[in-house]
């Protein structure tokens, strides 16, 4: 129950009876206080969800890649104006040699599709796949926009790997999840850890085909895949540690993952203005994170913070069920997941009025 959060709950309840999710997590942080950290309805049919369990976070897994490419930029280890051909040089086939890092974390770099399997392929036949393909035409990188679902967040990752000669799954751990207590979650679960949480694993349901189990995704084999821009889960507190965070620049009780000049440069307005030729909508963006876009029409802005949300506001969603940001004006951290994708017109909806309930609850609208 969100007893302190009428609205919000009430939301959950209204989708709920439209047949959008079963249940969902939900983390609101205003200053220094845990609002709410709270599961609302089932996990599966006759299991309550309960705030531990591990959710899945699809794209909004990505500023934690983002984060830790930071890391390495902070470092002197490699600089966001280099291309990527520079640190993997076979990415440089088919004309792609002028695409840089900046244009990879603003999704102007013009490499939208790859021909494989994401789900069959190997890490290796994937990359080597997007190395291989050429850029979109009549696309000048840095001056065109559409967002990158995938491929740009394999050249992010594998470029971590080979600046650090370590897994990408290793450097998350160490660098991200563990300082910031973020214990219970994982870019891709080893099958050991992942019979070992049991009923603590969260289904994703398909509410176009009347919450239909996904199958992969709650599979052992799915949840094991190692995809950078897509496969992050854990509690939703947890990602809103990471935007608490964030928010203090960039360190959180007494652990630091990023320095605060780090953290601003990653937030702020990147890249503003662009049409994004996928979401089909102007969106600003800073470095791996959705800049607030609410200027450009917010009851149509794709993966929208709500219409209280103040102009600063950065975060990341994850694809028809989950929500994450950090609003500077307000102080405030939200984090949810909703376990039903029910199409993104109604999954819009949805993710406006949860947004907008929570400041209307909270008094800050």
């Amino acid at each position: 129950m969100l007893s302190v959060l009428p609205k919000t709950e009430g939301v959950l309840e209204e989708e709920h009876g439209r047949g959008h999710h079963l249940g969902a997590q939900v983390y609101v942080r205003l200053g220094e206080e845990t609002i709410v950290d709270e599961g609302w309805g089932e996990n599966r049919p006759g299991v309550p969800i309960s705030p531990d369990d591990i959710s899945l976070w699809l794209s909004a897994t990505k500023p934690v890649v983002a984060i830790a490419f930071a890391q390495l930029v902070e470092r002197g280890v490699v600089d966001l104006d280099v291309p990527v051909a520079q640190i993997i040089p076979e990415f440089a086939q088919s004309g792609k040699d002028r695409i840089t890092f900046h244009h990879v974390l603003t999704h102007t770099g013009g490499f939208r599709k790859a021909d494989v399997s994401w789900d069959d392929d190997s890490w290796e036949d994937i990359l080597a796949v997007i190395c291989r393909t050429p850029p979109e035409s009549d696309w000048r990188p840095g001056e065109k926009a559409g967002y990158h679902v995938a491929t740009g967040w394999y050249v992010l990752g594998e470029s971590i790997q080979r600046l650090t000669d370590r897994s990408l799954p290793e450097i998350l751990r160490s660098k991200i999840f563990d300082p910031l207590g973020m214990d219970d979650s994982w870019l891709g679960i080893p099958p050991a850890s992942y019979h070992s949480y049991g009923d603590r694993i969260s289904p994703s349901y398909d509410a176009t085909r009347n919450l239909e189990p996904h199958t992969f995704f709650n599979s052992e084999e799915g949840a094991a895949v190692v995809r950078p821009g897509g496969n992050g889960r854990g509690p939703v507190r947890d990602l809103g540690r990471l935007y608490a965070a964030l928010l203090g620049g960039g360190s959180l009780d007494g652990q630091r993952i990023l320095k605060p000049d780090t953290v601003s440069r990653f937030i702020s307005r990147q890249r503003t203005g662009l049409y994004d030729h996928t979401f089909r909508h102007q969106m600003d963006w800073g470095f791996g994170f959705i800049l607030n876009s609410a200027r450009y029409d917010e009851a149509r802005v794709p993966y929208g913070y709500g219409p209280h949300a103040s102009q600063e506001t950065f975060g990341h969603s994850g694809w028809q069920s989950a929500c994450a940001f950090a609003d500077p004006e307000h102080q405030l951290v939200v984090a949810w997941v909703c376990n039903g994708t029910p199409g993104e017109p109604r999954h819009h909806r949805r993710q406006r009025a949860l947004n907008r309930a929570i400041y209307e609850d909270l008094g800050i609208a």
